[in-house]
């Protein structure tokens, strides 16, 4: 399955993150969404909780790591201030993957991101103190 295909989302039994393929099973109103994970030998899928799922964006980070809707990244971009920590969040905006700085109006296409400088350091779900200003 290609990365930009995957999802994430939180196991309903305990709590854990699992990545893979998106499953809806049941009737409008009463279905129940599952993930087939990608690293299962076998065929099972895993209950997750639909407000944790995260379209994976196809996109790697600076460590090889997948980007996911609502990662927050963290990068150091400025040549004259190297010190200068630049945290963004990932989001889905009209037609694409973007970012979005906290406070700010303004979102950058993810397809002009530039990974080598950005890392993913949490996400909005687990972690949404990570883009408090």
């Amino acid at each position: 399955m290609e990365d930009r295909y995957l999802c994430k989302a939180k196991r309903t039994d305990n709590g854990e993150w699992v990545i893979g393929g998106l499953v809806r099973y049941g009737f409008t109103g009463r279905e129940k969404y599952y993930i087939v994970p990608s690293y299962a030998s076998d065929l099972y899928a895993l209950e997750i909780d639909p407000s944790t799922i995260c379209w994976c964006t196809g996109l790697k980070d600076k460590n090889g790591k997948l980007i996911f809707e609502n990662d927050i990244l963290s990068g150091h971009i400025d040549v004259e201030f190297p010190e200068d920590e630049t945290r963004k969040r990932v989001v889905w905006h009209e037609n694409g993957w973007c970012t979005n700085e906290p406070g700010c109006d303004d979102y950058e296409e993810l397809d002009d991101f530039d990974s080598e400088n950005f890392e993913v350091i949490g996400n909005m779900i687990d972690n949404p103190e990570l883009l408090e200003v």
